[in-house]
């Protein structure tokens, strides 16, 4: 076996961006690219992890290990990965029913499916999930975590975390009166500005600016003896027996997931049963990592005019999810949003997602005390946002106007799965729409039916009892009994059959034995058919199944010219035997 051929697609990116050279206007483009990118990472990370129901310094360390390793390992050059919006709807009930314990475990578990992926060059994954499957659970995700940011955004209390979507908007409905003027003020702010900003300029990102006013609205508030939630008064952690406000100013330390609490505060039991539970979550993390990333190596690769290698993508997103658990990290994918910032303000290779994951770095070591004072009412109202751009409200309800009937069906039914039930669901049953659709689609081209003689020239001279019967396109379950129907209902007095098969690419089993029976049927009858312009593959294909040409029954022709050429000759062979007798 060839080095070639064992060589494992990892560091991909890196090695091909390197190769060309890394010269120091490299160096200068990543680097901007990376504070670009790491400020706005930070408060999104923090977000992001208390949407799914952990402390926010687990969506930090998510930005710096995950986006680190899988920078380095991956297969494209901008990738920015870390934790995505997308996630949230799957993660939320993982971390209410197992906990932070159960939640590194599924990422660590869907860090191996993902590496498996990879090293079975799985990495065009993508190209079949349709895109209205894509489009519906996207925009639903977002519906549902614009749901779950009203609670912060408004300051309600007492709503609780439920299960069923309907559930939840009840309890919102229900704890309207508890409305807190200071965190929707504070809310409010943040959301106009972060509306606002991009058409003032896009030299400053529009989040620094947002929260910087937001925080400040929320200390004159607080002046004011006007309540507004701070993640310092939410979130807390303990050293030396002392409690303090915020997230701890360190690194991420290494840890054992396995260690860390389940749902009911105390320590996980790892056993077979429990990662029995814990695999199909695992599984749908692992799918939407792999259509998320690879969905923005896409796009990276649009607007930088590049190419990615989607298996060392799936790799070296497999490798991240695998070790972050380990430093508290949860699951971890690449960001569109944050991706296409990074190209836009300069990146060149993979080193930008290094810097990204440096800069946070940075910002927990040395600005984690400040993070205390971020209004909860701020971080709701940039997942607003993210939720409004994951959406693409207007893209949809462009799509839904244009759209194939059916297509926009499936589009609706996956958004309203992944709102009413769960992303898995809405996936699975969208992508059986969509086959059942193609496969309709595809049974609709497949025709076959009796056609005239002087279709083709050099059968228009033959008697009567010469007939011609064409069968356009693939003959597979769907489409063999409409296409093969009419063969059997020919009139007594046909003695000859032309099957043109020229526009007959691929034959499946069902049609080989519907196709079997036809031509059975015809032998009984002593009607002698020529098979026009079989191909290659379908021509092996009917000899497996025991369908070759008989001698004086059936033969196996190029064209129609030939046809016409036997046909003539037999007739003078018959016409020869007669008169002999």
């Amino acid at each position: 076996m060839s080095k070639a051929s064992i060589k494992l697609p990892l560091f991909t990116a890196l090695r091909d961006s390197l190769r060309e050279g890394y010269s120091l206007a490299t160096l200068r483009g990543d680097l901007l690219a990376g504070l670009t990118v790491g400020i706005i990472a930070i408060p999104l990370a923090m977000a992001l992890a208390i949407a799914v129901g952990v402390a926010p310094q687990h969506g930090l360390y998510t930005g710096i290990i995950g986006g680190l390793i899988i920078a380095l390992a991956g297969g494209s050059r901008f990738n920015i990965s870390g934790p995505t919006a997308a996630f949230v709807v799957i993660l939320l009930p993982i971390t209410q029913a197992y906990g932070l314990g159960g939640l590194l475990l599924v990422t660590g578990m869907s860090g191996v499916i993902l590496l498996v992926l990879g090293l079975a060059r799985m990495g065009n994954l993508i190209q079949f999930v349709p895109y209205p499957v894509v489009m519906g659970f996207t925009a639903g995700i977002g519906i549902v975590i614009a749901t779950l940011q009203i609670k912060d955004f408004l300051g309600l209390q007492n709503v609780g975390q439920h299960e069923s979507y309907l559930d939840q908007v009840q309890a919102l409905a229900s704890a309207l009166p508890s409305v807190q003027l200071g965190d929707t003020l504070v809310g409010s702010a943040t959301l106009l500005v972060l509306i606002g900003w991009p058409y003032l300029t896009r030299r400053i990102p529009g989040h620094l600016v947002a929260l910087l006013v937001g925080s400040l609205l929320a200390v004159l508030l607080l002046q004011l003896d006007l309540q507004v939630s701070t993640l310092g008064s939410r979130f807390s952690y303990e050293i030396d027996g002392i409690t303090h406000p915020g997230i701890p100013p360190f690194a991420p330390q290494w840890l054992l997931p396995w260690t860390l609490p389940g749902a009911d505060g105390t320590p996980l039991q790892v056993n077979f049963n429990l990662l029995r539970e814990l695999l199909p979550f695992s599984l749908a993390v692992a799918m939407l990592g792999a259509i998320e990333s690879l969905l923005c190596a896409l796009v990276a690769d649009g607007m930088a005019n590049t190419r990615h290698d989607p298996n060392a993508e799936l790799m070296g997103q497999g490798l991240g999810n695998m070790i972050v658990p380990f430093f508290g990290g949860i699951t971890a994918t690449a960001a569109i949003a944050r991706t296409a910032t990074s190209v836009r303000s300069g990146a060149r290779t993979p080193m930008a997602g290094v810097f990204h994951a440096l800069v946070i770095l940075l910002a927990v070591v040395l600005l984690a005390d400040l993070f205390a004072y971020l209004p909860m009412a701020s971080l709701a109202a940039m997942l607003l946002i993210v939720a409004w751009n994951m959406s693409e409200a207007p893209h949809v309800l462009h799509m839904l106007r244009i759209g194939p009937r059916q297509d926009v069906w499936v589009l609706l039914i996956c958004l309203a799965l992944t709102v009413l039930f769960d992303m898995v669901l809405a996936v699975g049953v969208g992508l059986l729409l969509a086959s059942a659709l193609f496969i309709k689609r595809m049974a609709d081209l497949s025709q076959g039916a009796k056609m005239p003689r002087h279709q083709h020239l050099a059968l228009s001279e033959l008697p009567d009892s010469v007939a011609l019967y064409q069968i356009n396109g693939p003959l597979f379950f769907a489409a063999a009994d409409k296409a093969l129907s009419a063969m059997s209902r020919f009139d007594e007095g046909i003695a000859f059959l032309a099957i043109d098969m020229q526009a007959v690419p691929s034959m499946d089993m069902s049609a080989l034995v519907m196709f079997e029976k036809a031509l059975r049927d015809l032998d009984r009858r002593e009607i002698r058919v020529y098979l026009i312009g079989v191909n290659a593959s379908v021509r092996l294909k009917l000899k497996r199944a025991g369908v070759g040409a008989l001698r004086g029954r059936r033969h196996y022709v190029a064209n129609p010219d030939r046809v016409a050429e036997l046909i003539r000759q037999q007739l003078a062979d018959d016409d020869n035997a007669s008169a002999k007798s």
